[in-house]
């Protein structure tokens, strides 16, 4: 089993790339530096420019909810949930309006994330705080107040608890307030990366020491790599649990959810930023630092 890699000759965005979304397995939205939100189509080869962001708009993370899994049931689903390094988060139409714009945090915004049950969303922050907003971006409540920039966040598989990194540390928190937090020393580095899977409710963290590992929910290491030539920019769960993606510089890896790699692709990228799986676990799309978005669709099953 490996991925089967495709890049154009020429990038559509002319800055890097921040970040990736599925719609649903055919289309994809992609936002980096230059501005632009740009909706791929994987069957007619066709890029569309949905929508010029304000020239002070940096992205940072983008989220759209699975289409057909909650969104045509709840209202206001249907949004692009991107972040920014204004300290603002934003919700966009698929057509590009943007519907609403939420000051969020002091500094950088640096992960928003839909939960699963489609109830609320979580942001996490340059300044240390994690917060819980409801679909419509009112604030519920502030569930983390630290020292240190949050990289990255998850939402646990029953959206009751939050994952988040801080320094080399990964901390996981009840919802409940005064609950005690959960936390282990998880990388020599800082943390940048983290995703954990509602299928298989197993935890990939990536780091600046250039390991990736596997961990269950209560911070027991099932799987550390090798070191790698550069930091790990981006780890991503395939759906169903049983794969994960793993990107750094010039690098994309396939692995099977014990941790142990099925193939290695070095692709002209840059850093890839952000891998996305598309519902149906069969293909990704990365944010490229050079630009590009790569696809890759694994064949040899």
């Amino acid at each position: 089993m490996r991925f089967k890699t495709s890049l154009l000759k020429t990038p559509k965005h002319s800055d890097l790339v921040g970040c990736v979304s599925w719609s649903n397995t055919e289309e994809i939205y992609s936002c980096g530096d230059d501005h632009v939100i740009l909706k791929w189509n994987l069957v007619t080869k066709e890029t569309v420019k949905v929508a010029d962001l304000p020239t002070e708009l940096y992205p940072t993370d983008l989220h759209l909810f699975p289409r057909g899994q909650l969104a045509g049931k709840k209202p206001g689903l249907d949004q692009l949930l991107l972040s920014s390094a204004d300290g603002k988060f934003h919700l966009i139409s698929r057509n590009g309006r943007i519907e609403k714009t939420v000051e969020a945090h002091k500094g950088a915004v640096l992960a928003g994330r839909w939960s699963y049950d489609g109830a609320g969303l979580l942001t996490a922050g340059e300044d240390g705080q994690v917060k819980i907003w409801s679909r419509s971006g009112m604030l519920r409540s502030t569930v983390v107040q630290s020292g240190a920039p949050i990289y990255s966040a998850a939402w646990s598989p029953d959206s009751s608890q939050v994952l988040y990194t801080s320094g080399a540390t990964l901390i996981i928190k009840h919802l409940t307030p005064n609950s005690k937090p959960n936390w282990w020393r998880a990388h020599d580095g800082l943390v940048l990366k983290v995703t954990w899977n509602p299928s298989n409710n197993l935890i990939i963290s990536g780091g600046e020491d250039c390991r990736y590992k596997v961990w269950d929910s209560s911070g027991r290491p099932l799987y550390s790599s090798h070191i790698h030539d550069y930091p790990i920019t981006s780890v991503s769960w395939s759906p169903s649990g049983d794969l994960f993606a793993v990107g750094s510089y010039n690098t994309l890896r396939l692995c099977d959810k014990k941790g142990w790699s099925y193939s290695l692709e070095k692709p002209n990228t840059g850093s890839i930023m952000n891998i996305a799986w598309s519902s149906d676990g069969t293909q990704v799309a990365g944010a490229c630092g050079n630009g590009h978005v790569i696809f890759a669709h694994i064949i040899e099953r």
